[in-house]
């Protein structure tokens, strides 16, 4: 008797052990790339104050401006008529050195531990935040100062997203791999919210905080990388994901090798995965990358969908501050409906794209019903309150549910390709090809709104419907393919009904 239960009870206790272990890793994960996010938002809330209206504060006695001056109270070089432009440059100078390191980022990240990688771009990461709020307590007031910490931290920033998708990806198959990256794509969202709230905070007294507190968080988020992150199943012995070891074209393989269905348990298979002397893949090059079927649409396609985006993570707390005529911390308060939107859209993306098997489908399903309501957000969405948080959700669901499917389940589709043979050396290079062409959209996003915004917000909003109507047309390849693809399966079904 009790030898006959002893297969079941070693299959449960190694599916147990997986399991906790895979949980594990979506959460410290999910937790470091909360961070990286975090510390990018303080600069959009930070910017109403940096460049505000001082007419109705009280002046200090030993003040010096002109008594006709209404911006005594900015801060220089941010207290000129031009201060669009220089807040849309110092979002520029991260954004650009972000889309450039990211091609190169996937590249290394596919040959350094990501232990060691992620932990060292943590810490850069929250040195260089804390840097730029040192600036209020430090009285500096040089644009440069502002450009070369945003292009130094916009470098750094790149070790993250190619780091944990690839991680993930290799502790994960493709099975419900949509709804799962979807939940786990929150942390972006969450990480906006979290920065939001934690720069409000200061953001109307010592506004330097506002930028020092998260730093500090994310590095330290970056010494528990280093001491706990688990690049692969199989240094635990566990079991790796079907891409790993197993062709995805027959799944019956472990069993017509074995003698029973306890035979190829997880176990066994983690023991043979980390013993077998397989030659180690190798690393795919970047226009080996190019080649796998569908990485340059969904790559231009998320340079616009990331346009839309990042437009919207930068600009929107002042556009809510001008046009709505909140306060600065009312405004940043109010745009993070815009990311619980986000966190919305992202899982029912996953969870739809899952279910038909449609993913570029389904972006561009999403893509089609944000350029309508983005018009009516802002036409109607500033009349009240109630119109105000609802549109901002249902934006933020409609803005980046495409953007969350792309950037994760899209992107570990493409880096487990079948035509790779298995070889998921191909995943951080994949991901950093897709999210380095979408940053250059993120990149231009701000700049453009920056340049834009003088001439009126309803031309910004303009711009934001025309790059997601262009995000939506360069799926359409995809979409085709897809729809032909449920017209096969429906006819097989059909035939299989008639037998």
């Amino acid at each position: 008797m009790r030898s006959s239960l002893a297969p079941g009870v070693c299959f449960l206790r190694a599916f147990s052990r997986d399991s906790w272990y895979r949980g594990f890793i979506l959460l410290i994960t999910f937790f470091i790339y909360t961070c990286y996010h975090m510390s990018r938002k303080p600069i959009s809330i930070v910017k109403s104050r940096l460049h505000q209206n001082c007419s109705e504060l009280i002046r200090p006695i030993n003040d010096t401006h002109d008594l006709n001056d209404t911006t005594w109270c900015s801060w220089a070089p941010f207290d000129k008529s031009n201060y669009k432009e220089l807040l849309g440059g110092v979002d520029n100078a991260f954004l650009v050195a972000y889309a450039v390191g990211m091609f190169i980022s996937g590249i290394f990240g596919e040959r350094l531990p990501l232990r060691y990688y992620l932990s060292a771009g943590m810490l850069l990461s929250g040195l260089f935040t804390s840097l730029l709020g040192m600036a209020y307590f430090w009285d500096i007031h040089f644009l440069w100062y502002f450009v070369v910490i945003q292009i130094c931290n916009g470098l750094v920033q790149t070790t993250g997203w190619p780091s944990v998708v690839t991680c993930v990806g290799n502790w994960f198959g493709k099975g419900k791999r949509g709804l799962i990256m979807g939940i786990w794509n929150s942390h972006t969202s969450v990480g906006n919210i979290l920065g939001s709230l934690l720069a409000g905070i200061w953001v109307s007294g010592p506004w330097g905080l506002s930028f020092v507190v998260p730093g500090v968080i994310t590095a330290a988020m970056g010494l528990l990388t280093f001491l706990f992150l688990i690049e692969y199943p199989e240094d635990v012995d566990c079991a790796p994901p079907q891409h790993h070891g197993v062709s995805e074209e027959s799944p019956d393989s472990s069993e017509e090798a074995g003698n029973g269905p306890y035979r190829d348990s997880s176990v066994d298979l983690a023991a043979r995965a980390s013993k077998a002397p397989n030659p180690e893949p190798m690393a795919i090059s970047f226009f080996g990358a190019l080649r796998i079927p569908g990485v340059i649409e969904f790559s231009l396609c998320l340079l616009f969908a990331k346009l839309v985006s990042y437009t919207f993570l930068y600009w929107l707390p002042l556009y809510i501050f001008n046009v709505a005529h909140f306060g600065a911390k009312e405004a940043g308060d109010l745009s993070t409906l815009f990311d619980v939107g986000g966190i919305i859209g992202g899982i029912v993306a996953g969870l739809i794209s899952d279910s038909t098997g449609g993913r570029a489908t389904t972006c561009c399903i999403m893509l089609i019903l944000a350029a309508p309501m983005m018009y009516l957000y802002n036409y109607i969405g500033q009349r009240g309150l109630v119109s105000s948080i609802v549109m901002l959700i249902v934006c933020g669901a409609l803005v980046n549910g495409p953007y969350a499917l792309i950037t994760t389940a899209v992107s570990a589709d493409l880096g487990t390709h079948q035509s790779l043979k298995g070889n998921a050396k191909a995943l951080s290079t994949v991901t950093a090809i897709i999210d380095g062409t979408g940053s250059i959209g993120a990149a231009l996003g701000p700049l453009l709104a920056g340049l834009i915004s003088p001439t009126g917000w309803n031309n910004v909003f303009y711009m934001l419907i025309s790059a997601d109507v262009l995000a939506c047309l360069l799926l359409c390849r995809l979409v085709y393919k897809e729809i032909l693809g449920w017209k096969v399966s429906l006819g097989r079904d059909r035939g299989y009904k008639e037998i």
